[in-house]
């Protein structure tokens, strides 16, 4: 066999960079798509839970009493997170206020909403018993001062 016929045979390739090309994407597109779609999850969850926390915060200091700024905030909070489809079922909230925890729309108080929310992992079914979480939670606090001028005039 003549060296030029040898060297041809050996370096041949039939069509096989088609099969490697879909292989080898796939492996890094996956797992591409799947941390996309996780940080895309995260990222909404992170801007509804501050949202909510802000949003609670400030219609909590402009209520007129204790029980209404409650209910008020609640509203806030269900309507943020419904924005970015959360259910009630996975958030907490806690309102802390000072200096005096126990009247928390008096003048110059400060009123912190804390709302925490566990975020699921998107593609994970919640069937499976695995030793990792499916959830990730995320949690913020929004502070706001109570106006100087409540119930003057």
């Amino acid at each position: 066999m003549p060296p030029q016929r040898a060297w041809a045979d050996a370096h041949e390739e039939d069509g096989s960079a088609s099969l490697e090309f879909i292989t080898a994407g796939m492996i890094l597109l996956v797992p591409l798509v799947f941390l996309v779609l996780v940080m895309s999850a995260l990222q909404g969850g992170a801007l509804a839970v501050e949202g909510a926390a802000r949003q609670a915060a400030r219609v909590y200091v402009q209520a007129d009493d204790e029980a209404g700024a409650r209910e008020a905030a609640d509203v806030a909070i269900r309507f943020a997170l419904a924005d970015y489809g959360f259910e009630d079922s996975r958030v907490a909230t806690r309102v802390d206020c000072s200096p005096d925890p126990r009247d928390c729309l008096r003048r110059l108080g400060i009123v912190t909403v804390t709302v925490r929310v566990s975020v699921a992992l998107p593609l994970v079914p919640q069937v499976l018993d695995l030793s990792v979480p499916l959830e990730v939670p995320l949690e913020t606090a929004a502070t706001q001062q109570v106006s100087r001028f409540r119930g003057a005039g």
